[in-house]
């Protein structure tokens, strides 16, 4: 691919060449916001039954809104199913699985209008929060963009799994640590 278009640098796609992201599979995603500021609220501790430390995010009115509507993702797009997610101070890390049984034929991944695939689900959630704080006068704002990631095998799976189980505890130990993924 060309990096520049009308002699303009311009941002590679980060989509998997020859993917249709509208088939079956699971896929992992991160979201974050501009500039990672902490729009979802900041990450607290406390002690379970088992006297175990529990790390948690202790959210500001946004990020229970995000919550909400990552939760509602499946009533708007109901070829969707939610598995792991979780919020953090400044993005999302989540797995979903795209489950259309019915669908009869491959569409690889094309520039243009996107429907009833992936980036239409995150683009739905993420203009559901945007809106959300324009309505109410909350700061709020996404980074351009998402990451995504095809899940191609169960240990992947398990690992990415774990990940975002694990996400609130390391930022406890690490801070907002991006090195951390998957070690």
């Amino acid at each position: 691919m060309d990096d520049k278009f009308k002699s303009k640098y311009r941002i590679p796609s980060t989509r998997l060449t020859g993917w249709d992201y509208g088939s079956n599979a699971l896929y992992y995603i991160t979201i974050c916001t501009k500039d990672k500021l902490h729009y979802f609220g900041e990450i607290d501790s406390s002690e379970d039954e088992n006297l175990q430390d529990v790390a948690f995010l202790s959210p500001t009115i946004i990020g229970n809104v995000a919550t909400e509507n990552w939760i509602s993702i499946p009533d708007h797009f109901p070829f969707v199913e939610l598995d792991e997610f979780v919020i953090m101070p400044n993005h999302i890390h989540a797995i979903i699985f795209i489950n259309k049984p019915d669908k009869p034929n491959w569409e690889p991944n094309k520039f243009g209008v996107q429907s009833q695939n992936l980036g239409s689900v995150i683009r739905g959630y993420k203009a559901s929060v945007k809106t959300f704080s324009t309505i109410n006068y909350i700061e709020f704002v996404w980074q351009p963009r998402y990451h995504d990631r095809v899940i191609r095998s169960d240990k992947e799976y398990m690992n990415v799994k774990n990940y975002i189980i694990d996400n609130p505890r390391q930022w406890l130990l690490n801070g907002d640590n991006e090195d951390y993924l998957f070690k």
